[in-house]
């Protein structure tokens, strides 16, 4: 399936509040009702693909299962979600890294800045050794358990209204906007900027009056809320990647006879690969709209990043947070950070 991707950051902008119900009446007779709920649009290839899932689990179970998906944060925000999960009231919901880690500290370390130089890496920690750890550490409470495909978000990128950023020395003194996160704090201070935790609504706004110089988002995110109406230079600095842990009830998933829980989790475990090509080629086609949109890009030198967070001790800071086996795992991938 071929997602637009003018549909896609129209469907974003909107964020629209509908739910999605596959079929009311079939979902009441199915002998197994399965919720899940999470918290974009329906026009996301997140959601996208997770109805060709239900789809595909109705067909090949002969409605014995059927998947109910409510988008848009029908169900509350990531927090209601999350605790919804736990306790049985829906079956799945996908978090970010950075939600999951509230219950899971080590969750975040795929967040660890500049520790991922591309795709290929993210993929080899993540389906490797650092997501085995994870959803190791993510089943030990017997609440919930992670399913084996990460889903994605994509890498992050700065953009801001001054000079180019082409290197660590570049970052000093510059006010830039980052989500309320400890670890994305810790990682600008350490570059010698000055972040700032705003919401996300009042961003356009902040930069326009300069009250920051600068942000960081994904292209689809730095595209749908036109920023780059109001910063000149994109720096693809990819220095965070983070994903979504498709979450399931353990209780509700194992009790599932075995040809049905194969069925879903195959089915879900699928969809989750597509989504990644449809992340990858949707950022592709929003840089170039971006660029005839008047926003210049540029590259950085990533190491002299990772030199500047070296001499800060983030690395070894946050080694000690994570412990000596989850960073193990993540530099057996990416090499030496701390």
């Amino acid at each position: 399936m071929e997602l637009n991707r003018r549909t896609v950051l129209k469907g974003l902008a909107a964020a629209p509040a509908a739910v999605t119900l596959f079929n009311i009446g079939k979902a009441q007779a199915a002998e197994h009702n399965l919720r899940y709920g999470h918290n974009l649009p329906l026009s996301h290839p997140l959601h996208i693909r997770a109805q060709e899932a239900a789809d595909r689990i109705a067909k090949e179970t002969d409605g014995k299962v059927q998947l109910q998906i409510f988008p848009s944060n029908q169900l509350g925000g990531d927090t209601d979600m999350l605790q919804q999960v736990r306790n049985g009231a829906i079956t799945f919901f996908t978090p970010s890294s950075l939600v999951i880690s509230t219950l899971v500290p080590v969750a975040s370390i795929n967040a660890v800045g500049f520790a991922f130089k591309d795709y290929e890496q993210v993929w080899a920690a993540m389906d490797g050794p650092v997501g085995d750890h994870i959803r190791d550490e993510i089943k030990k409470p017997g609440q919930i358990e992670a399913l084996d495909v990460m889903w994605d978000n994509g890498f992050r990128q700065i953009t801001n209204s001054g000079d180019p950023i082409t290197d660590a020395k570049d970052m000093a003194g510059i006010k830039i906007r980052v989500p309320v996160a400890p670890l994305m704090v810790d990682m600008f201070r350490a570059l010698d900027a000055a972040p700032a935790a705003i919401q996300f609504s009042e961003v356009y706004t902040a930069l326009q009056t300069k009250t920051v110089d600068a942000q960081e988002n994904p292209l689809p995110i730095i595209s749908v809320a036109k920023l780059y109406e109001v910063q000149k230079n994109c720096a693809v600095s990819n220095h965070i990647w983070d994903g979504y842990w498709f979450i399931a009830n353990s209780r509700q998933l194992n009790s599932l006879p075995d040809d049905l829980r194969s069925i879903v989790t195959t089915s879900l475990n699928e969809a989750g690969k597509q989504q990644r090509n449809d992340i990858k080629a949707l950022n592709e086609g929003v840089r170039a709209e971006l660029e005839k949109n008047g926003m210049t890009f540029n590259e950085v030198d990533t190491e002299s990043f990772r030199a500047k967070l070296r001499e800060a001790k983030f690395y070894s800071t946050w080694k000690e947070k994570f412990g000596e086996a989850a960073w193990g795992h993540l530099e057996g991938v990416v090499g030496q950070l701390a």
